[in-house]
């Protein structure tokens, strides 16, 4: 499944299923097939996704992970391969929709 996300504001924004899902669930969203980002709940979702971001960095760094670490180590012990794309990545499009959602009082709608 994909997640295609919907502004009046800016151009679609597709994610595959695993990435979409948990953006969701970083904005306190139930991720079913369909949903809204009201106006006046984006500025609480970027604040959860900014937030989400500098956790993951932070226990990136405790970790004592680089990317360049994880750029060598793309099989993890149990054989499989692991993202090595971080929150930031995925979360920069969304968030960069977000605002720009707000800045012209639009909703963010998605759908499978």
């Amino acid at each position: 499944m994909l997640y295609k996300f919907k502004s009046r504001a800016t151009a679609d924004l597709i994610l595959l299923e695993p990435h979409g899902k948990r953006l969701l669930q970083l904005i306190g969203k139930d991720p079913q097939a369909r949903g809204i980002v009201t106006a006046e709940q984006i500025p609480a979702a970027v604040a959860a996704l900014e937030a989400a971001v500098l956790d993951e960095e932070r226990r990136l760094a405790e970790a004592g992970q680089t990317e360049d670490a994880d750029e060598r180590e793309a099989v993890g012990a149990d054989g499989r391969e692991r993202d090595t794309v971080k929150l930031r990545q995925r979360a920069v499009p969304f968030i960069d929709m977000l605002r720009r959602s707000a800045a012209e009082g639009h909703d963010v709608v998605w759908g499978g």
